[in-house]
């Protein structure tokens, strides 16, 4: 066969590959005959085989052809993938290495990689190569630059590139996408999402777009739209990993818990050496009860990837058992290294921190929480200045006089229970005994209040966050009507029953209570409140996933507890009566007392089914699911009190209110 009609023959094969394999590989055997030296049709025999599945007769084809050619990045490439087939991943992931040393643009591999170390549970590199592949899966020459910002993640300078290459071509859907991701490390998220659906309406078969959207959504604390992205990506790649890790979180979410296990696992099923989804397992677990269950996966999540810390943080926040002597070894051996990541750092700190207050070290226990503290702080914005701004800016805005002229505004509805304070306090408790009414349904700490807020201040005039919640000033009652039944509706995916009432227990709604009142004015506000310096060190000594940016200073807590205390004290002056207090403490001395003046405050019939909260056995969402499944104890009252020495900065920020904290609870 003459040359030129091998290499006709090539291209001819190479083109048949992904479209017919079998058609590839009877062609290529064909020129190997004709041109048994040449490496190219021995290449493409290998790789139509490896695409039907024959990884063996791949393997025979590719080994002693990479041999051959050692330095040829498609062929290991190819021979990583035959591996992966044969079930040999520490030689495809040494193939799959080679293969991009050699060609570091070869996208194809990178995303190989990336799938064989997330199988594997190495999973910070399993996230570099996938964000390798991101960057050499943009081929137009005008991206380039900005993929490489966005590699090395400067967001500004991708930002700027991508405008300056959109202004020229702004239907590029790659490039609109990109600059999303640019948009949403920038902390913009709501302009990142109008970028990916542009993408998504030019290009509905934009997979990656889409999940960068579902990704947004679901961090946004829109599990619904999420969800929706999701299950169409699903659809077209069942089997893929990161999509149904993703749908396990937003039925979490939205409170399907069943399902989420089931999601989670059918992953564990597939990877049972990826810690995150054993962690993630563990939480879902924890949440409806299955307490076990969850420490099992907790501690498998520990023997795979023992420098995780929040594994160690699920242990100690079950917060029903100490810490054993190998565990607090391993948190100890773990705190040495000098490459542990500040995240597995922090969460470490704070599982230590409870493992030593269990032992009686009072002092050892808060060195590590404050190391905690300061690590997570150093990552959070916060500015006490603006929480005492806002409260001003509410004690100005929400007097008699401006309820009165709103009193016909808002929806008709009874059903919500808001449960306000500050964590800590005991809200989870008085959702659990709400929930165990017959009329009442416990949710979550629904995110909605204040997403509506938010969407508010961005349509409202100027658009600043110092425009809330003046801003409510300028709403008609229609508008105030229609904002209440957004969010009956947005709430309703959290409904699992026909229960008339259901609570929402966010704690931070207490900077809402007058968007409440005006949107809501039939709605129920239970203001669940504990002595400052216990509610204020429990949270301190607590990691939170999310929010609660105040909680990690003594200083910060201190102040924001005393704002919380004139605000509310403030709402009890503009509107007498409609806030019921429920002090924590009186909670644990008189129990059926506490629970029936609750209940008549709610218009409830006595049950006494409320003083048996912990047979309850819906999902838990918060840090207190396990202590809420046990009947009222008096063990947490005072533990603050052997931390004392320490609070003196949270005692002085809290100036009168350290004395004046329970307000006119009776």
């Amino acid at each position: 066969m003459p040359s030129v009609s091998v290499t006709d023959a090539i291209e001819q094969a190479s083109a048949l590959l992904a479209a017919d394999a079998a058609a590839a590989e009877h062609l290529a055997r064909g020129i190997l005959a004709a041109a048994p030296a040449d490496p190219r049709p021995a290449l493409i025999l290998g790789s139509a085989l490896r695409r039907q599945g024959d990884f063996a007769a791949a393997h025979t084809i590719l080994a002693p052809l990479a041999k051959a050619y050692p330095r040829a990045a498609r062929t290991q490439y190819e021979l990583g993938l035959a591996f992966s087939g044969l079930g040999d991943a520490p030689a495809a992931i040494d193939a799959l290495r080679n293969a991009v040393a050699m060609k570091p643009d070869l996208a194809d591999a990178w995303k190989a990689l990336g799938d064989e170390l997330f199988r594997a549970g190495e999973v910070a590199d399993a996230e570099a190569a996938f964000k390798a592949h991101a960057r050499a899966a943009v081929t137009d020459p005008a991206l380039t630059a900005a993929a490489g910002a966005l590699f090395t993640d400067d967001a500004l300078l991708a930002e700027r590139l991508l405008r300056k290459h959109l202004d020229s071509r702004p239907d590029d859907a790659v490039a609109g996408r990109m600059l999303a991701q640019a948009c949403a490390r920038l902390g913009r998220p709501e302009e990142a999402q109008v970028l990916l659906s542009a993408c998504l309406v030019s290009d509905p078969a934009f997979d990656g777009a889409r999940f960068q959207l579902a990704e947004l959504l679901f961090h946004q604390q829109k599990a619904t739209e999420a969800m929706a992205h999701v299950r169409a990506l699903l659809a077209r790649e069942p089997d893929d990993p990161a999509y149904r890790n993703l749908l396990a979180a937003c039925l979490g979410m939205v409170g399907d818990y069943g399902p989420a296990i089931e999601v989670y696992e059918g992953l564990l099923a597939d990877y049972p050496k990826h810690p995150r989804i054993w962690l993630n397992y563990g939480h879902a677990l924890r949440t409806v009860g299955r307490g076990d269950a969850a420490v099992a996966a907790y501690r498998r999540c520990i023997a795979l990837a023992p420098g995780l810390g929040d594994a160690y943080w699920s242990l100690a926040n079950m917060k029903t058992a100490s810490a054993t002597a190998g565990l607090e070894a391993g948190m100890r051996s773990q705190l040495v290294r000098t490459d542990l990541a500040d995240e597995d750092r922090l969460h470490l700190h704070f599982a230590l921190g409870k493992a030593l207050e269990d032992h009686g070290d009072a002092e050892g226990a808060f060195g590590q929480y404050s190391a905690g503290a300061e690590l997570r702080r150093k990552a959070l914005h916060y500015d006490a200045r603006e929480t005492t701004a806002l409260t001003r800016r509410s004690i100005a805005l929400f007097t008699p006089a401006f309820f009165a002229a709103h009193a016909e505004a808002g929806s008709a509805s009874e059903a919500p229970i808001f449960v306000v304070g500050l964590p800590r306090s005991g809200s989870t408790l008085v959702e659990q005994i709400l929930a165990s009414h017959s009329l009442v349904e416990g949710t979550m700490e629904l995110p909605d209040i204040a997403l509506i807020a938010q969407e508010m201040v961005r349509s409202g005039p100027g658009g600043a966050a110092g425009s809330y919640p003046d801003v409510l000033a300028g709403l008609d009652p229609g508008q105030l009507s229609a904002m209440g039944e957004a969010y009956l509706e947005r709430t309703r995916v959290q409904r699992k029953s026909n229960r008339p009432f259901f609570v929402d227990k966010m704690p931070n709604n207490f900077h809402h209570i007058g968007l409440i009142q005006l949107i809501l004015p039939r709605a129920r506000i239970i203001d669940a409140r504990r002595h400052p310096l216990a509610s204020g060190f429990s949270a301190f000594k607590q990691h939170f996933a999310h929010g609660h940016a105040f909680s990690y200073d003594l200083t910060d807590l201190g102040g924001y507890y005393r704002d919380y205390v004139a605000l509310m004290a403030h709402f009890d002056a503009a509107l007498p009566g409609r806030i019921h207090r429920l002090i924590y403490e009186d909670l644990v001395d008189d129990t059926e007392g506490e629970v029936r003046r609750l209940l008549e405050y709610c218009q409830l019939p006595f049950e006494a089914r409320c003083l048996e909260f912990y047979g309850n056995d819906r999902p838990v969402r918060t840090v207190s699911s396990e202590q809420v499944r046990r009947p009222i104890f008096r063990d947490g009252l005072e533990q603050w009190r052997a931390f004392e020495p320490w609070l003196g900065p949270m005692k002085v920020a809290l100036g009168p209110a350290l004395e004046g904290w329970r307000g006119d609870s009776h």
